[in-house]
């Protein structure tokens, strides 16, 4: 009996579209997209959803004002949005796009035991299309997720070999193979021994991290303790401890007197040293005085700098990270925040997304985890603050979940009850389970929850998705304080001498004009318009200074976008 085609039911435009599919694909990724559709709004449950459809309603953010943490006006808001990550990200490309430095995600790995959930189930290991579910999944989101970064953002996605090739192959469609890099941790520490059960070969101990890169391959240093192989007794009259030499210059006979570091020093015995240095002099100048260039037992040697094995220092990372955490690490810390037994969610530990972020983050940057299940990545963020005196901003994207800890009767939701406590104890300090209070390294926090409004674009839909866009048009300005509220006219939002005005209705023009002028300082105005026409005419020779932006078509132009035919 002959064998059943899987094509012998494809109609000719179904056989035509697959032959367009293979034709384009000379060599990389290729899955099932027809059989891993997913049904992005959970809230209508929309059912066969087409390959190319607009949807039906239009995702925005409504603010939680009862969940709002405020500790330091002076510090930047940080930002927890609670709801389906696809949505949030949409939300994002208007408010965030081309603004983020940094991005750290832990998706589900597919492991097949529970941990992968689409269309409205856990996809399990006998699921035929479950790699192609996957691919699809994390392709929506990865694409929403390149618009955000700005020209100099890195993107570090958490995995394990269940998904990590074909994850690494979508990295460099997306980004280009060329932009693409792999780092691997190490997730258990040393004293593992012992037979392991169910394993015939190895112990699996590293996880892989991709790096993308938006546009610039380039890292920070990684700031860490080296770690010596050798010890070293030489005492520091600072009291720096130990140290090693290091070379700092080239023998005299390989050096350029031409090159621009060629010079010459005076030992502290009074001996001339001239050759070629790896330091500019101002930089050997300033190590001197600080007391940080060896110059022998006797102060007449070739001058070396001082290498401190305690002390923290810039280095280049190697591809394995060692010593950042481990997965035990990450769910004692979790669980000595929250007080609990979290291990079920296996969270990573804040010293590897903390690495991470210093690596791929300036110390202003926009730091994004739309997989931000615990909330480690903005306890990461704080943390590296206070450690170099930043000030990056953190957004997290979760879900409300509900979990089930290790089993036990008692469910918590991922948002509400376990990202969003965590992130307010860091925030405002907590007593351990030894009772010993833990101070707050303080802050600012807003709760945001993503909500719809109709997509059809008529008038109605249009004015309500103006109404609802407030919150998102703040985000954007990043200027969130209310000094005017004049309802569904007009609202006036003001940050240090900028000032933020919506408009909900054109015959309101003429009152918020002066209003505004009452004010002194710069505004960006978003003013209702059925069509793409600002009033420019109206504020000329007035003495603030105005910038106009249409709602909704700001908003729309991205949205359909996203979501086009």
């Amino acid at each position: 009996m002959a064998k059943s085609n899987k094509y012998d039911n494809y109609t000719k435009d179904e056989l035509i579209d697959e032959l367009e599919t293979l034709k384009k694909k000379k060599y990389g990724l290729v899955w099932d997209k027809k059989n891993s559709q997913e049904i992005l709004d959970a809230f209508v449950n929309w059912e066969n959803v087409p390959e190319n459809f607009v949807p039906k309603q239009f995702p925005v953010l409504k603010e939680v004002k009862n969940k709002e943490i405020k500790t330091d006006k002076t510090k930047p808001a940080n930002l927890l949005i609670e709801g389906d990550n696809y949505h949030s990200l949409a939300v994002l490309n208007f408010t965030h796009q081309d603004k983020v430095g940094c991005i750290y995600i832990d998706p589900p790995y597919n492991t097949g035991s529970k941990d992968f959930f689409f269309n409205d189930k856990f996809i399990d290991k006998d699921d035929p299309w479950r790699h192609s579910k996957w691919l699809s999944f994390m392709e929506k989101r990865l694409l929403l997720a390149k618009n955000l970064l700005n020209k100099d953002g890195v993107m570090f996605i958490s995995i394990d070999d269940n998904e990590f090739a074909p994850l690494k192959m979508l990295c460099d469609e997306i980004f280009g193979q060329d932009q693409v890099d792999v780092f691997i941790w190490r997730k258990s520490g040393d004293g593992r021994y012992g037979k392991m059960k169910n394993t015939t070969t190895f112990r699996k101990d590293p996880e892989y991290i991709i790096v993308c890169y938006r546009d610039e391959k380039k890292l920070n240093k990684i700031k860490e303790i080296p770690q010596f192989q050798n010890e070293y007794d030489n005492p520091d009259n600072d009291h720096r401890g130990p140290y090693k030499a290091g070379s700092i210059s080239r023998r005299e006979d390989a050096s350029n007197p031409e090159h621009k570091n060629y010079y010459e020093v005076t030992s502290p015995s009074g001996k001339k040293v001239k050759r070629q240095f790896d330091i500019p002099k101002k930089d050997f100048i300033a190590l001197n005085n600080d007391r940080r260039i060896y110059w022998g037992k006797n102060g007449d040697a070739v001058p070396s700098i001082k290498i401190f094995i305690r002390e923290e220092r810039e280095i280049t990372p190697y591809s394995v990270l060692l010593a950042k955490g481990t997965t035990t690490e990450g769910t004692e810390e979790l669980n000595e925040i929250l007080g609990g037994d979290f291990s079920a969610l296996r969270p990573k530990p804040s010293l590897l997304i903390k690495t991470l972020v210093q690596l791929g983050s300036k110390t202003d940057s926009i730091v994004l985890d739309f997989f931000a299940g615990s909330g480690t990545t903005g306890q990461a963020v704080m943390q590296l603050n206070k450690d170099d005196n930043g000030n990056r901003r953190f957004i997290l994207c979760t879900n409300n979940a509900e979990i089930n800890n290790n089993g036990e009767a008692v469910k918590h939701k991922i948002c509400t009850d376990i990202c969003y406590p965590r992130i307010e104890k860091i925030i405002n300090g907590y007593k351990d389970a030894d009772n010993k209070k833990i101070l707050g390294l303080g802050g600012s926090l807003k709760y945001f929850k993503t909500d719809f409004v109709g997509s059809d674009p008529n008038d109605k839909n249009k004015r309500d998705l103006v109404k609802q866009s407030t919150e998102m048009i703040c985000i954007k300005e990043d200027i969130f304080d209310l000094v005017i509220d004049e309802g569904f006219d007009f609202k006036i939002y003001q940050k240090e001498k900028k000032f933020l005005g919506v408009v909900f209705d054109i015959g309101s023009l003429e009152a918020f004009k002066q209003t505004a002028e009452k004010c002194n300082g710069d505004f960006s105005v978003y003013c209702f318009s059925y069509n793409e026409a600002t009033p420019e005419k109206e504020f000329k020779n007035l003495n603030n200074k105005y910038t106009f932006k249409p709602i909704p078509a700001v908003i729309l132009k991205v949205y359909l976008e996203i979501f086009k035919k």
